[in-house]
């Protein structure tokens, strides 16, 4: 089992930026990929950034040069540097992790990107 924790959403400014930061706790060291997931009010959960170990990382086209996502390499955090955000942005992000074939959720943090 491994368990996720998201933290460092909040309220921002368009054009102003969050790290958000998820702890990973449990079996970690069988984890093989860990990422981020966004939904918006009304839409369907979308793919935002992924790290796979061992492989090249992922983005969304609609973040890509805008967020960073990095991770410890002992798999006990991953992170999501969010830059230049939009007011589109605005969703819960969801930390992900895969281990042995199956997928492991965070509760969720919610950004909001308004003036």
């Amino acid at each position: 089992q491994v368990q996720l924790v998201e933290s460092g959403g909040g309220l921002v400014q368009p054009g102003g930026s969050l790290r958000l930061s998820c702890a990973a706790s449990g079996s970690i060291f069988s984890i093989v990929t860990m990422g981020w997931y966004r939904q918006a009010p009304g839409k369907p959960r979308e793919f935002v950034a992924i790290t796979p170990i061992g492989g090249s990382t992922g983005y969304a086209d609609s973040v890509k040069g805008r967020f960073t996502i990095s991770r410890n390499d002992d798999k006990s955090a991953v992170y999501l540097q969010m830059n230049s955000l939009k007011p589109e942005d605005t969703a819960v992000y969801y930390c992900y992790a895969r281990r042995l074939l199956q997928d492991y959720w965070g509760p969720g943090t919610q950004v909001t990107v308004s003036s």
